[in-house]
């Protein structure tokens, strides 16, 4: 696979609560829910963009670790 601009860093989803759900948005003209995870307490998830995946929603307390830094979902510090 050769390098693209379209191909992002990995970054990290660790689950501080049961039920946190990951979902991947879709490329294109019309952007859409293409895929759906969900992480239970503890689970960690590695994740990439791709040629078919622009954006992640992510619902439920979890910490998200970039090369930026460490940002926090669901609330203050994710708790």
């Amino acid at each position: 696979m050769s390098e693209s601009p379209v191909l992002g860093d990995y970054f990290v989803i660790q689950a501080l609560e049961n039920g946190v759900q990951v979902m991947g948005l879709t490329r294109g003209p019309e952007t859409k829910f293409h895929h759906t995870e969900k992480l239970d307490r503890g689970e960690v998830m590695v994740v990439q963009f791709t040629e078919h995946t622009s954006a992640m929603k992510i619902r439920g307390k979890a910490l998200v670790y970039t090369k930026h830094g460490k940002v926090a979902v669901g609330g203050e510090d994710g708790r």
